[in-house]
């Protein structure tokens, strides 16, 4: 078993869904995100996000551009991401992390060589927001070959002729993008996340988690009655822009709201 899926084996033993967290890597500073990515463990994440800075993330609302826009002017490069994986890594050695970006950063040095570096600094698994599943004929392979999860994205628009491509070649997890638009900016309605969850987990055995427009602890309980894992990252990432480098607190204390509403969840559906 990978560290994704035991985790998600543990959480469901223990009846709740899993606490994703995401955020920037590089933001305010390369120098700071070990410590925010601690805090997020500490507060009680399950599986970690991190962000690769991109000029161009058009799937990400103005919290999460603007956090990419302090990345790179603080000189974030791809290494740096690498090197921050590694530690926390050595940190935590059963904490999954996830990259999370755009297709750029991840092929310009070639696949094989970004999926190699990847699994070197311990990294379990890959988003990549931009190559359709129709179009990947070079890093989803490359990914599988270094023993990477290929986390593929769902939408609202995603049907069922659509989804077996979606679904080809995936693992880890299905992320659930739960509005059609961009992160942090709209939320979906309860009774439409719980339709899309019961519709894509009746077409995959993969843990189904649902992210873009989950802003705290209420809905995050609410999704984590249905789905198996629940995204913050937008609210996170606000955190981190309004503290900079002293952000690692509050971001464990939000954590904490979260993780403990996620196990309220658990208690409520057992109840």
């Amino acid at each position: 078993m990978t560290r994704i899926s035991e985790t998600f084996a543990r959480t469901r033993a223990e009846g709740r869904a899993a606490l994703i967290t995401f955020v920037t890597g590089g933001d305010p500073n390369a120098g700071s995100t070990g410590a925010i990515l601690d805090a997020l463990v500490e507060g009680g994440a399950d599986i970690i996000e991190l962000g690769m800075p991109f000029t161009d993330p058009m799937a990400d609302g103005p919290a999460i551009q603007r956090a990419n826009l302090r990345s790179l002017a603080a000189g974030t490069r791809t290494a740096d991401l690498l090197r921050i994986a590694a530690e926390f890594r050595q940190r935590h050695p059963s904490v999954p992390l996830v990259l999370m970006g755009y297709a750029n950063p991840m092929v310009r040095r070639g696949p094989e060589w970004f999926a190699a570096a990847a699994a070197k600094a311990g990294v379990d698994g890959v988003i990549c927001v931009d190559i359709p599943p129709e179009q990947d004929q070079e890093l989803g392979p490359a990914l599988r070959a270094a023993g990477l999860d290929l986390i593929r994205l769902a939408t609202p628009t995603t049907d069922s002729v659509r989804l077996p491509a979606v679904l080809d070649g995936a693992s880890g997890f299905l992320y659930y993008v739960s509005v059609a638009g961009i992160t942090g900016m709209q939320q979906a309605g309860q009774t439409s996340i719980e339709a899309a969850v019961a519709r894509f987990k009746a077409a995959t055995d993969l843990p189904v988690a649902v992210g873009f427009g989950v802003r705290g602890p209420e809905q995050a309980e609410a999704i984590g009655r249905v789905a198996d894992g629940v995204v913050v990252g937008s609210a996170i990432v606000e955190l981190v822009g309004q503290h900079g480098d002293k952000a690692a607190g509050p971001v464990r204390e939000f954590t904490a709201t979260l993780s403990a509403a996620v196990k309220r969840a658990a208690r409520e559906t057992a109840a």
